[in-house]
């Protein structure tokens, strides 16, 4: 089956106007904004810097530095190498609280980002199912999705360490090639076989750590709130109804979702501007933003859809209620089949059929 990269776009242009636009209203923003916030948390803060005292950076660094070592603690002064003023020096002098430090900097790293990555699992499905239901919630999709969070973001998690673990290993082995000429604060032979190897071995290491995220949430986020499955089921879905055989077309996917974020990040630029910077404010500016957000979450879904009945997301005015077949009243129905045509219900359809309960329907009982 051919899978389209351009139509979805026109799709999920119309999808977002049908959310956010049919009607207007304030307050439904506002509520899916939050949902929105949620799920982006985080994800567009600052950077943090931190800076050893002493001289220059390590291999060298800018400005003119005097041709020798100067005075003992003259501010700016080049340490000469294998003075105390070196990194490596400096490291081995300061064991202690160079360990306390960072055991205290990584707790508390961890502690914000096992948070945050919480908050984001359970948000990204409460927005999709406001965009999904077309509707504007925040305690119904919280309490229905827990599991399906729960279970993204324990993935989420575990998958976090293990890439950050392995990450953190790579970079040691460099470290420890370049160990020499870091001790000599110099950049020679051990300084450049630690550079090469490092884009040898974290380069195709990151790759792979950045198609995973991707994967997670354009495709499988998506097909865990379709099947209502866990996330190891939903990455089996997707690896036999989405990826095999589709390689190519999963890359144009990914080119032209760097397209349209190229688009997206130069409007949002632009609102940002014309908003008088009010649009890079937390919440307030996802709010703002909404409608690029809307848009980009919905692209990923429409894209999925061209894979069939199956996988339809979006569904005309009056369903669940009505078969799209022929019309007939489901309310009721608990047999997964239209007892008026016979085709079989979409698996989405019956759940929130089930859901709603209410009495079997009566004889030739039809939608408008």
């Amino acid at each position: 089956m051919h899978l389209s990269v351009t139509e979805p776009v026109g799709k999920a242009i119309q999808r977002c106007k049908l959310v956010l636009f049919r009607p207007i209203d304030v307050g439904r923003w506002f509520v899916i904004g939050f949902c929105a916030w949620l799920t982006f948390l985080g994800e567009g803060g600052g950077s943090l810097h931190f800076n050893l005292p002493g001289g220059a950076p390590p291999f060298g660094g800018g400005g003119v530095a005097p041709a020798g070592p100067g005075p003992a603690g003259f501010p700016g002064a080049r340490p000469a190498p294998g003075t105390a003023g070196s990194l490596g020096n400096w490291l081995a002098a300061n064991v202690v609280p160079a360990v306390l430090v960072s055991v205290i900097v990584i707790t508390l790293v961890l502690v914000v980002v096992t948070v945050l990555t919480w908050l984001r699992s359970r948000g990204r499905f409460m927005f999709l199912d406001c965009i999904v239901r077309n509707q504007a919630a925040v305690r119904q999709p919280w309490r229905e999705f827990r599991e399906l969070g729960n279970s993204l973001f324990a993935f989420t998690f575990l998958f976090s360490l293990a890439a950050g673990a392995v990450v953190l290993i790579l970079a040691g082995v460099c470290v420890g090639v370049a160990w020499p000429d870091i001790q000599a604060d110099r950049f020679g032979t051990a300084a450049t076989t630690a550079t090469l190897l490092a884009i040898a071995l974290l380069t195709p290491s990151c790759l792979l750590i950045l198609v995973i995220n991707l994967l997670l949430h354009d495709l499988v986020a998506p097909t865990m709130y379709l099947f209502r499955v866990p996330v190891m089921a939903a990455w089996r879905i997707v690896r036999e109804e989405v990826l095999a055989g589709r390689g190519g077309t999963i890359v144009l996917f990914y080119l032209m979702k760097l397209v349209l974020a190229i688009a997206i990040a130069l409007v949002a630029v632009i609102v940002t501007l014309l908003s008088c910077c009010l649009a890079a404010l937390p919440y307030l500016g996802t709010v703002i933003m909404l409608p690029l957000l809307t848009f980009g979450t919905c692209y990923p879904l429409c894209f999925l859809e061209q894979l069939g009945e199956r996988w339809r997301f979006f569904w005309p005015t009056g369903w669940p209620s009505f078969c799209r077949h022929c019309g007939y009243n489901l309310t009721g129905n608990r047999s997964q089949v239209c007892p008026e045509c016979g085709q079989p219900i979409p698996e989405q359809q019956f759940r929130l059929i089930v859901q709603a309960g209410g009495e079997p329907p009566g004889d030739g009982e039809r939608g408008a």
